[in-house]
C-alpha cells in the first residue's frame, strides 16, 4: 500500500548528512530525509534506519511533530556514519 506523503514542515534546523566523497547535504524536512533513506542510503541499514523511516514517514504524513522525525533520522545517520 503506498503512503501518502506530504510537503511537510521543516526541520527546526537542517541535519547535515555526507554520503560517498562529496559535500555534506542539508536534510530540511522528513520529506527530505525520507528521499535520502530510500535513494541514497549506504546499503547497510540497521534498526535506526528502519525507525527513521517509519517515523519520517508519519511525520510527512502529519501524524506526529517534525523534530521527533529529525531525532530519528540523526540517530539513523550516526548509526550509518554518515552525520556530517
Amino acid at each position: 500500500m503506498a503512503v501518502d506523503i506530504l510537503a511537510s514542515a521543516p526541520f527546526r534546523a537542517p541535519v547535515l548528512v555526507r554520503i560517498g566523497h562529496g559535500s555534506s547535504d542539508a536534510v530540511e524536512s522528513a520529506s527530505d530525509a525520507i528521499h535520502y533513506l530510500q535513494n541514497r542510503w549506504p546499503h547497510e541499514r540497521g534498526h535506526h534506519y528502519l525507525r527513521a523511516m517509519q517515523l519520517c514517514k508519519e511525520a510527512a504524513q502529519g501524524l506526529l511533530p517534525t523534530e521527533v522525525a529529525r531525532e530519528a533520522f540523526i540517530a539513523a545517520a550516526i548509526e550509518a556514519y554518515v552525520l556530517a
